[in-house]
């Protein structure tokens, strides 16, 4: 996910007044912060749900509520806030701020708080409405600037809003299709947001930072990962015949895993503001591959599901909001301790959900205890740290 990482300088008085509460002054701020209260937050509800302990029932029955929100309520807030600031950054021109981006930010909380205490009508209703808003805003400036490049990012968009759109409609009855089978669509759209931006910025922060590391291109591999990608993503949403649903996962697997191997990761032992990205992609072709065994009926998908989810979802978007809040709040990108334990913590929490259970089926109550306990205090280490900088102004002064 890229995005202009500026040099840290001095602070210093900006040469006029900023304006605006600095929490809405871009739009990874507002986002970053509700996306990791709500993960830190979201979990411990969802294994109380699971036990019958949960204070409260969501209008959703509890297994699609946790699905739904960390998709649309968690990725999907993270998802916002960074393409609300890069594409400031891509086209040059202004994006949400102030008021209007307090209004998205409100509306997303909205969705989130509807979602626990209906009804479901007003729920479905907010929850609908942010996608298309930001797909709009985003496909306006990429039009204005005769951005192309970035183009293929706002269509992908318009269809995780779609995706929401089928859920709600399955949900409701009126679309003959499980509720299921539009979540799977939307995980897979946020798997190929992934995959492209992985491929555009794993490799060049690795060389950026590696002194004398020359990462040679490979169009044609590039091409045929995103391809064999999209297309073995497509086969498992469609719930396709076993054995092709199998063949075309495997062979997405091994390309992403070679594209991977490509971006020499060793390179990034003393970085683990660099290695955090290299370690959730490999989530990716062991997640496809897990995939591949369960659609042969070898494994539950729920390990296959949640190798995506965690591992290579959760994995990147805590190596991502490290990376760009700390960019564009004017600060080193270098993390300490306590971030490099909330990377372990996510990457940790990955590992137990999808190995305890295929050890032993019986051991999955404890990993579901032990793998949700460890992202909720990796996303309450990020509150922690990085709540003040989202709420002030950038170190050097500047506007963002």
């Amino acid at each position: 996910m890229s995005l202009p990482i500026l040099p840290v300088q001095a602070a210093a008085a900006p040469a006029t007044p900023l304006e605006g509460w600095p929490l809405l002054r871009l739009g990874f701020r507002p986002f970053y912060l509700g996306a990791a209260a709500f993960a830190a937050l979201a979990l411990p509800l969802w294994l109380a749900l699971l036990w019958g302990q949960s204070p409260v029932q969501p209008v959703l029955p509890g297994l699609l509520w946790h699905a739904h929100e960390m998709l649309f309520g968690f990725a999907a807030a993270v998802i916002v806030g960074f393409l609300m600031t890069a594409g400031k950054a891509w086209t040059g021109l202004p994006t949400p701020r102030g008021p209007w981006l307090g209004a998205l930010a409100l509306l997303w909380l909205a969705a989130r708080i509807t979602a626990l205490s209906g009804p479901y009508g007003l729920f479905a209703l907010l929850d609908l409405a942010l996608l298309p808003l930001v797909c709009a805003v985003l496909l306006e400036r990429l039009l204005r600037a005769r951005n192309r490049r970035n183009l293929p990012l706002a269509g992908i968009l318009a269809l995780l809003g779609f995706s929401n759109l089928a859920f709600h409609l399955a949900q409701a009855g009126v679309w003959a299709i499980d509720p299921r089978q539009a979540l799977y669509a939307a995980l897979a759209l946020i798997v190929m947001i992934e995959c492209v931006m992985g491929g555009r910025v794993i490799p060049a922060f690795t060389a950026s930072a590696t002194p004398g590391l020359r990462l040679v291109p490979a169009p044609r591999l590039e091409l045929a990962t995103l391809a064999s990608t999209a297309l073995a993503l497509l086969a498992w949403v469609l719930n396709a015949q076993a054995t092709a649903q199998a063949v075309l996962l495997l062979a997405a697997a091994g390309l992403n895993a070679q594209r991977l191997y490509r971006w020499q990761g060793a390179c990034t032992r003393g970085r683990p503001i660099l290695w955090i990205l290299h370690a959730a992609y490999a989530w990716l072709p062991l997640g496809l591959a897990l995939l591949a065994a369960a659609a042969l009926g070898w494994l539950p998908a729920s390990l296959g599901l949640h190798a995506l989810a965690v591992g290579l979802t959760g994995g990147l978007i805590i190596g991502m909001v490290t990376r760009t809040a700390r960019g564009h709040t004017g600060r080193a990108l270098q993390v300490g301790r306590a971030e490099v334990a909330a990377y372990a913590l996510v990457l940790g929490a990955a590992a137990l959900r999808v190995a305890l259970p295929a050890l032993n089926p019986a051991w999955t109550n404890a990993a579901l205890l032990l793998a949700g306990l460890g992202w909720s205090l990796a996303f309450a280490i990020y509150l922690w740290i990085y709540t003040p900088w989202l709420c002030r102004t950038r170190l050097d002064g500047k506007d963002g």
